[in-house]
């Protein structure tokens, strides 16, 4: 799970009710009023349905999943994933790694070593697993851009509530009891409409863009190391490249745990030397 996903979202939704606890109201206030909610969250989703295609409809709950699901890949595993078959490329050929690559999971990386394997084209081999990346890329942005829309689209449905509201407040002038109701029914549109823009839609939006420009980094960093194991570069050299695509703070802790291997190895060998 993305914790920073959950926190945020919980984090918001007790700052919200915590504020309307301290006004005077009550959390169920919020719901008091289901038209409110039906015109701001079904009629931004409806409006931003028009502006894309009925596939990306459909996978809808597979993208809110990834919005709060954690990272699939980890670069340390990946990077020494890269070094190991670099380090083979050297020694024993790039042949060697086509039984390697079919236990590759991660299908970005398999295509490309098998590319290697056979003997594509340096200059092919970038072209077509940047054109994969691209396309990766317009992919997401389709997903995303439906929850940016829908953040858009919200707070104007909010309005339309609130107006539709105020007419039916206009009819009813004469019940001074209907009155307040209808009047705090018509103001929950709008506020529905902001809450679902600002607490739903927007933030989706924006953590799967982040999460597709993540996807992205990593891909470029396999594709760098695909690339220098094509080219039969020193592993030293490739695990230095890769981790140029790590922030600072994770490479410090990679070379202390590559520094850690080489101790425990010299302890051992002097170990079974002192017996």
């Amino acid at each position: 799970m993305d914790l920073a996903t959950i926190i945020g979202l919980i984090g918001a939704v007790i700052v919200v009710v915590t504020v309307m606890i301290l006004d005077g109201g009550t959390p169920a206030e919020l719901f008091a009023h289901p038209s409110a909610i039906m015109i701001t969250a079904l009629g931004a989703i409806m409006a931003t349905t028009i502006t894309t295609s009925l596939k990306i409809v459909t996978k809808l709950p597979l993208l809110v999943s990834k919005a709060v699901m954690g990272a699939k890949h980890d670069e340390h595993e990946l990077i020494e994933l890269l070094v190991k078959m670099a380090d083979r490329a050297r020694r024993d050929g790039l042949l060697a790694l086509e039984e390697d690559s079919k236990k590759i999971t991660d299908k970005f990386l398999q295509k490309g070593i098998m590319m290697v394997v056979d003997g594509v084209d340096p200059a092919q081999v970038r072209s077509i697993m940047e054109i994969n990346i691209q396309q990766m890329q317009a992919r997401h942005r389709a997903g995303y851009s439906f929850f940016t829309a829908a953040g858009g689209f919200a707070p104007t449905f909010g309005i339309i509530g609130t107006v539709m509201g105020l007419i039916s407040v206009l009819q009813s002038l004469d019940d001074p009891n209907k009155l307040a109701k209808s009047i705090a029914g018509a103001f929950l549109a709008t506020l529905w409409g902001l809450l679902s823009a600002n607490l739903i839609f927007l933030p989706i939006g924006a953590k799967l863009k982040a999460k597709s420009d993540e996807e992205a980094h990593l891909r470029y960093m396999l594709l760098e190391g695909i690339l220098s194991i094509q080219a039969g570069e020193n592993p030293r050299i490739v695990r230095e490249k890769l981790n140029a695509y790590l922030p600072p703070s994770a490479v410090k802790g990679e070379e202390e745990k590559g520094a850690e291997k080489p101790a425990k190895k010299a302890a051992a060998a002097a170990k079974e030397a002192g017996a």
